[in-house]
């Protein structure tokens, strides 16, 4: 992450505040969840092992084969969270990042109490070039979120951009799970491939 046009973070920044962003309708749809829901499919636990504690809700994903073509497919969650989801991002991209670009994965991660992610920097191209962006749901005041050696805390409702080309880990010494909905967003000057598919529609 070099260039800062289009609010792209610099190499060295950690983090870019997004600011507060209107939740509540994706924080009930989450709630509403059968707790079954969350260990239905261990696809990202079992794919990525920095992940193997989390649990994940996905809404839709990338096909990493076929990259640099866009396939993006929609997973199970987004029966569950697709309505009140979209409003979130639309919100987000249309006052953070360029329009028409595409939202590449979305999902809800929770990260119970006492477990950890442990360092690591997302490396897969898609990764480097697409915006994550994190919106806290649930937290407690001991969950830390490591960016480079540096701990940050991000409160529930405020959206933040994370640079995952630095390493990061989260913690989670609290009583209480934590729980984030995490897209990433390709924005249009670094769409990769002509077999478009866009999940925001």
């Amino acid at each position: 992450m070099s260039a800062t046009e289009g609010g792209q973070l610099r190499a060295s920044e950690r983090t870019r505040d997004l600011g507060p962003v209107p939740c509540g309708a994706l924080l009930d749809a989450v709630h509403d969840l059968d707790e079954a829901a969350w260990t239905a499919k261990d696809y990202r636990q079992k794919s990525f092992n920095v992940h193997r504690s989390t649990q994940s809700i996905v809404l839709c994903f990338i096909d990493l084969d076929e990259w640099p073509n866009l396939v993006v497919a929609r997973d199970a969650g987004w029966e569950a969270l697709g309505d009140s989801a979209v409003p979130v991002m639309d919100t987000i991209v249309a006052r953070s990042y360029p329009p028409g670009g595409v939202v590449i994965r979305a999902m809800a991660v929770r990260l119970p109490a006492g477990a950890r992610i442990t360092p690591h920097v997302d490396e897969h191209e898609s990764l480097r070039l697409s915006h994550r962006v994190h919106l806290p749901l649930v937290t407690n005041p001991r969950v830390r979120f490591f960016i480079d050696g540096v701990p940050h805390r991000f409160e529930p409702g405020r959206a933040v951009e994370v640079n995952n080309q630095l390493s990061h880990s989260v913690m989670n010494d609290g009583a209480g799970d934590r729980i984030h909905f995490i897209f990433d967003y390709l924005p249009p000057d670094r769409l990769a491939g002509p077999a478009l598919a866009s999940p925001m529609r």
